[in-house]
């Protein structure tokens, strides 16, 4: 089976590799290496976001913690039962996923939060390898639109059958199902684009299908 995790020093994208080089001197108490999934070995639901934060992911080393985003997906998913513990933004906090995985469609922090089409065809196999991994799986949530198609691309899924929208649920021709949403990003919220009403409407309907 392919490897779950780029290794450390992960060679496949230059422009990242050279970005996290410049990040270990920037922050050498940062993590900045590829970010592993985080989560319940046996998950029902498996959440697909984009790539690490710079001062998020790629400080912590577990996906959605030390930025504003984990803050809104953590609370959603203790609020629907898939979480326990508190959330401190911080790896070693007392947090813990239940029946859930979450796995970054990119594993190391882009310029700008921005990957590039070459390097998210490049982690392609990363995701692979974790999607496999997990065969317990009967759900997924993307995390936007990005993480929708390289999600539908690694299930040899064609994306004109299944298009993203928030809130669009999808029967899989896996028999899986897939739940969308837009990225529970600061930008997101604080533009309206996202509220929290809408992003707990999405992962309480995920919650429910894969307690069934």
């Amino acid at each position: 089976m392919p490897e779950i995790n780029p290794p450390h020093d992960c060679p496949l994208c230059p422009r990242l590799a050279e970005f996290r080089h410049a990040n270990r001197a920037l922050y050498p108490d940062f993590f900045n290496a590829p970010v592993p999934p985080w989560g319940d070995e046996r998950a029902r639901l498996v959440i697909v976001g984009l790539a690490p934060g710079l001062k998020g992911a790629n400080k912590t080393g577990r996906p959605f913690t030390g930025d504003f985003a984990g803050d809104l997906l953590y609370a959603t998913l203790k609020k629907f039962g898939l979480a326990s513990g508190e959330f401190e933004a911080r790896a070693d906090d007392s947090l813990q996923l239940h029946n859930v995985v979450i796995v970054n469609g990119v594993r190391c922090v882009p310029p700008q939060n921005k990957p590039t089409g070459p390097e998210i065809a490049n982690c392609r196999r990363f995701l692979s390898a974790a999607l496999d991994h997990f065969e317990t799986t009967t759900a997924y949530v993307a995390l936007g639109r990005i993480a929708h198609d390289t999600l539908l691309t690694t299930l040899h899924e064609r994306r004109a059958s299944f298009p993203f929208g928030h809130g669009a649920e999808h029967h899989l021709t896996s028999g899986r199902h897939l739940f969308d949403s837009y990225h529970c990003s600061r930008y997101n919220t604080n533009t309206g684009v996202l509220t929290t009403e809408m992003f707990e409407d999405v992962i309480g309907r995920a919650a429910a299908f894969i307690k069934g």
